[in-house]
């Protein structure tokens, strides 16, 4: 295969990869649309990321008759009981505000919702509780460079896996790129992109469980190794580098981030 359609082919695969890896992630709006029980429609689209500074506006749109009801939210994790807020009406809009949170600090919140007038039980909107995690700004400077050096640096890695799949000559001429770009992103200005929005620089192993700054050391770990072990006419360690890389960015992006517990908290 022509090196130019191999180019081709993993820019389409890391494109894929880098959309999945969003859309999968804890922070995406989650939205859908179900019918209370007395019948009504409501759609929504919930925020589960925010940046501090102000209260997060949430709301949902309501289809069919007057309903009313109110937005319980708490910390988590917490040991904290729900807290109710009071909904305001703008057309076939309901909307609340969250309290505003610290960097890091997470809160669950859901619509309970009854036609006016009706005695009985609220429905849940939507039936699970969103959880929606504060971040501080991240400047565009920090988190520009970031993305595109990772970015490229799953390109070239994929294009070293297609080298040694389609039998090119050299497939270790990509390592030394591959390794530069994610070690940049990923170990440089993955840290400073992670003080400014959590404000810590690294809660990855071996000091925490973000499994966002994990990935990352694993990756650059394996291209490490890579370049170590693919010397001469190994192929296949270039080939092991590519395949963990892709397998490790199909993990969705901020999974088991940075959060504050306060279940630690004093009382």
């Amino acid at each position: 295969m022509k090196k130019t359609a191999l180019w081709v082919l993993a820019f389409v695969l890391t494109a894929a990869a880098a959309v999945w890896q969003r859309l999968s992630g804890p922070t995406w709006p989650i939205k859908g649309e179900v019918s209370i029980l007395t019948g009504e429609k409501v759609r929504y689209r919930l925020p589960r990321s925010a940046e501090v500074g102000k209260d997060l506006r949430v709301s949902v749109t309501v289809e069919g008759g007057p309903v009313t009801g109110f937005v319980r939210c708490r910390r988590v994790p917490s040991h904290d009981d729900w807290q109710l807020l009071a909904l305001a009406r703008e057309g076939n809009e309901l909307s609340a505000f969250l309290p505003e949170q610290p960097p890091a600090g997470k809160l669950a919140y859901q619509f309970m919702l009854a036609r006016e007038g009706i005695m009985g039980g609220r429905s849940a909107v939507p039936p699970e509780p969103v959880v929606v995690r504060f971040k501080g700004h991240v400047p565009l400077g920090l988190l520009l460079p970031h993305i595109v050096a990772m970015f490229l640096g799953m390109l070239t890695a994929n294009r070293a896996g297609f080298a040694v799949v389609f039998g090119e000559e050299e497939p270790r001429r990509y390592v030394w790129p591959t390794l530069s770009l994610l070690a940049f992103g990923g170990l440089v200005m993955g840290p400073l992109v992670q003080k400014a929005a959590f404000g810590a620089y690294w809660t990855g192993f071996p000091v925490g469980q973000d499994l966002t700054d994990t990935k990352t050391l694993a990756v650059v770990l394996a291209w490490v190794w890579a370049a170590v072990r693919s010397q001469g006419a190994r192929r296949w360690p270039v080939l092991v580098a590519a395949v963990l890389t892709l397998a490790v960015f199909a993990i969705p992006h901020s999974a088991l981030g940075s959060e504050i517990d306060w279940t630690k908290e004093a009382k």
